[in-house]
C-alpha cells in the first residue's frame, strides 16, 4: 500500500502561521512533535487523513528561499465565493485567474495555496 500522508512547509513564526491557517482555511492542529530546537505541527481538515506539516526551527531567523514558487498546495471548496471574499478582506490573495475560475493566497512565509471551486 502507498498513500499520501502529509506535505511540509518550513515556517518562521509558528503562532502566526497557526493563526493564518486556522482563519484562512479552517485547518486545525491534529498532532504535534516537540524536539530539541524544533517543533512539528500537523494541520488537518475535517474530511481526510492528509495533513500539512509546519516545521518551526528555533534558531532560524531569516526567511526561507522559496525559489520561483513553482509549487503550491491546493484546496477544493463548495464555498468559493465566500472564501474569496474572506481572503480578499484578509489581503492574502496573491494571484487570480478568472478564466480558469481559481485564485491563490499566500501564507505568512510566502507559500502559495490554490483555491479551486468544487465542480
Amino acid at each position: 500500500m502507498l498513500k499520501f500522508d502529509h506535505f511540509n512547509f518550513n515556517i518562521l513564526d509558528l503562532e502566526r502561521s497557526l493563526a493564518f491557517y486556522s482563519e484562512a482555511l479552517g485547518l486545525k492542529e491534529v498532532r504535534r512533535k516537540q524536539g530539541d530546537g524544533f517543533t512539528l505541527v500537523y494541520l488537518g481538515d475535517e474530511f481526510g487523513q492528509f495533513t500539512l506539516e509546519l516545521t518551526w526551527l528555533a534558531d532560524r531567523k531569516k526567511p526561507y528561499d522559496l525559489g520561483e514558487c513553482e509549487f503550491h498546495l491546493a484546496f477544493v471548496t463548495d464555498q468559493y465565493d465566500a472564501l474569496h471574499e474572506k481572503h480578499k478582506k484578509m489581503g492574502c490573495i496573491c494571484f487570480e485567474n478568472p478564466a480558469m475560475g481559481i485564485y491563490f493566497i499566500a501564507d505568512p512565509d510566502g507559500y502559495w495555496i490554490e483555491i479551486v471551486p468544487q465542480r
